[in-house]
């Protein structure tokens, strides 16, 4: 690991409500930090504040800057999601951040919480995936088909509990709801994810889906980063923590 600030909590304040940062990693460049679920990467027409303004804020406040500080937003988790976000600090590492991701040059893990088992322990998925806007859904084909993309991952199943299972993902292309939707496609539906056939949602309207770690060469310095990110406090995250033991 590099430079790893893993751990520091920055306050951060709201017209009435208090957020908190936890910074997994900054420099001059990059700050990458721990999402939780429920917060938006980037603003939408919900108009809630998103994550990439409240580390803006932060930033400006903390460095006593005179306006506000730049932040750029190269990829998102979906709101349910939680994890690590990686926001560019300069226009010149968002340049190379967007480079990266478009090339797949980020190796990305994420961990996943399913009811049913895999068929097969471990593999490689290949689907063609159809995005509807309408519906803000993802369906998967075997075969590909007009306006659909092709979506691929790698898995194992890395933990077994008496009702849950846990699966680690490698995602090799980034497409619309790609986990969620292929997971689902063989009979492995995200705990808590109703929209892609979880019986139930989680209380906190979370999935259990959380992106558990990146590996990337440094887009300026071109040192080696490797970040991992707790999951959110639960109990079942905690089993499976010290089940897998790290």
């Amino acid at each position: 690991m590099s430079e790893n600030n893993r751990g520091i909590l920055g306050k951060t304040a709201q017209k009435n409500s208090a957020e908190w940062l936890d910074i997994l990693f900054e420099d001059n460049h990059i700050i990458i930090v721990n999402k939780r679920p429920g917060e938006i990467v980037q603003g939408d027409k919900t108009g809630d504040t998103p994550l990439s303004e409240i580390v803006a804020g932060f930033i400006a406040r903390r460095d006593a800057k005179p306006g506000a500080a730049f932040i750029g937003v190269p990829h998102r988790l979906d709101r349910p999601v939680s994890g690590i976000a990686i926001f560019a600090k300069t226009s010149k590492a968002l340049e190379r951040l967007n480079e990266m991701f478009r090339e797949g040059a980020i190796e990305k893990k994420y961990w996943a919480i399913t009811a049913s088992r895999p068929q097969k322990e471990a593999g490689s998925l290949r689907h063609y995936l159809y995005r509807n806007e309408q519906q803000n859904k993802s369906y998967a084909y075997d075969k590909e088909r007009n306006g659909s993309k092709e979506a691929r991952l790698n898995y194992k199943l890395i933990a077994t509990g008496d009702r849950y299972n846990l699966i680690e993902v490698e995602l090799l292309t980034g497409r619309h709801h790609q986990i969620r939707c292929q997971l689902a496609a063989i009979g492995c539906p995200i705990k808590g994810d109703l929209k892609y056939g979880s019986p139930r949602s989680n209380r906190d309207g979370s999935i259990s889906l959380h992106s558990r770690s990146v590996k990337f060469t440094h887009p300026v310095k071109k040192t080696q980063i490797f970040i991992t990110a707790p999951p959110p406090i639960d109990p079942l995250w905690d089993h499976f923590i010290a089940v897998v033991g790290k």
